[in-house]
């Protein structure tokens, strides 16, 4: 029934908050959702042991690919520190700081 309605619906688009989530994320965000619906359906250990496998696996993935994103972030930062591309830099440190509650980055 859940694969009946995504091809009915189709699917939403990404938001732009979160620029490092993408297909392959959404993927990894399916299949642990197929595992939770599992579970909810059949809540044996083997079930419960198989959701928070995908659970652990899907938290892992996410955090790998913020890191990668805000590694790439922070050396684009360090490029325009570098050669004095001041306009760059501060238009980058402030979409680094929207999502944050720091004061100073």
């Amino acid at each position: 029934m859940y694969g009946k309605g995504k091809e009915s619906l189709g699917l939403h688009e990404l938001k732009e908050n979160k620029p490092w989530f993408d297909e392959e994320c959404l993927g990894f965000l399916d299949q642990r959702k197929r595992a939770k619906m599992q579970w909810n359906l059949d809540p044996s250990q083997t079930n419960v042991d198989i959701l928070s496998n995908e659970r652990r696996e899907v938290s892992r993935h996410f955090r790998d690919k913020k890191k990668a994103y805000l590694r790439a972030k922070i050396e684009e930062l360090e490029t325009n520190s570098k050669f004095q591309n001041i306009r760059d830099l501060i238009g980058a440190t402030m979409t680094l700081r929207e999502g944050t509650n720091l004061d100073v980055i």
